[in-house]
């Protein structure tokens, strides 16, 4: 399974924080979201995780670059499963 590190982090006013992880190219993500408080109660964020292949996506052309970036800074200053 591909591994992929946190890149971006959202909030939105209905509570909702929307997690993307990128591949350490940047070429390829994965979104997930869930709910703010539920954070709290679950744990944290983690820097990476293992996602099946068919669950990743094409990166935007636009943020191909900064994810790319952001992933290898993931990965060189976290484990897997640090929270961040």
């Amino acid at each position: 399974m591909p591994r992929v590190w946190l890149v971006d982090r959202q909030f939105d006013s209905k509570g909702l924080v929307r997690l993307t992880y990128a591949t350490a190219d940047g070429e390829r993500m994965h979104t997930t979201e869930i709910a703010q408080q539920r954070l709290v109660t679950r744990g944290g964020v983690t820097a990476g995780r293992e996602v099946d292949g068919s669950d990743l996506a094409a990166t935007d052309p636009e943020d191909i670059e900064r994810f790319a970036r952001e992933a290898a800074r993931m990965a060189e200053e976290h484990d897997l499963d640090d929270e961040v």
